[in-house]
């Protein structure tokens, strides 16, 4: 089945420092209340615990994926949203976009916050990607990315590129710019999710939530600093009506990352 507007929710919330059961417990209400009433829930990284850099006996195994899918198929949504997982003898900072059928993509975060100190805990990912839904194309991002316009390049083609982050209040004025520049630039709905509240490291978070128009024209009232959900129709037609009208990507430079 195919859509040409989509209700997306965005979920802006506070985490509970390294906790993922809480965390867990926290989302299945959130997530109840959007059952039946929306098409694509967002999630902020690292949902289960926080930006932590201790994923010993925190990161998450298959089982989230199962968590997922069971609120994905009774909710009749996809969702997307970042946790830390072990993948093999190693952890990754793994985004998941659940569909509402059961099946699922993910994407390991490209780009390590070396300011953090995610480059020596996590394996960063190697490729980008792109997930089909409804029959829309959605490239999946995670925070750090954000500033790094090469890589959210649209040679592709999407409709629509999504950022979870736990993106903290000094640097919150790039993320409302960057945000806005990746959907100009893109020509493309641009999606971002962030926390609110303070982690164990004494980081303070204050949301701003968006979501951004081909042109740039913000679709939320901001800024979003408080916890909650919002829910925003995203169509089709605001893509093909732009991209007809102003043929900006057909002057791209074509490249391959390495």
């Amino acid at each position: 089945m195919k859509k040409t507007t989509l209700k997306t929710s965005l979920i802006q919330t506070a985490l509970v420092w390294e906790n993922p059961k809480e965390n867990l417990g926290h989302f299945s209400k959130k997530l109840k209340t959007l059952y039946g009433k929306t098409d694509l829930v967002v999630l902020p990284e690292m949902f289960t615990t926080g930006f932590s850099m201790k994923p010993e006996g925190l990161a998450c195994d298959s089982g989230i994926l199962d968590y997922l899918k069971d609120h994905a198929v009774k909710g009749n949504f996809a969702i997307y949203g970042s946790v830390m997982f072990q993948e093999g003898s190693h952890y990754v900072n793994r985004g998941i976009f659940m569909r509402s059928d059961g099946s699922s993509a993910s994407y390991d975060k490209r780009h390590a916050f070396t300011l953090a100190g995610e480059h020596e805990v996590y394996q960063r990912g190697e490729k980008p990607v792109i997930a089909e839904y409804l029959g829309w194309k959605f490239n999946l991002q995670i925070c750090y990315d954000l500033r790094f316009p090469v890589f959210a390049r649209n040679t592709e083609d999407y409709d629509v590129v999504i950022y979870i982050a736990n993106w903290p209040v000094p640097r919150v004025n790039a993320w409302d710019a960057l945000l806005k520049a990746r959907a100009i630039e893109n020509m493309s709905y641009c999606i971002g999710v962030n926390r609110v509240g303070t982690d164990g490291t004494g980081m303070n978070y204050n949301g701003h939530s968006q979501v951004y128009q081909v042109l740039g024209q913000e679709l939320l009232a901001h800024p979003w600093e408080t916890e909650g959900i919002q829910t925003v129709e995203i169509h089709k037609s605001e893509i093909e009506k732009y991209r007809s009208k102003l043929r900006f990507l057909e002057d791209r430079d074509r490249f391959t990352l390495n």
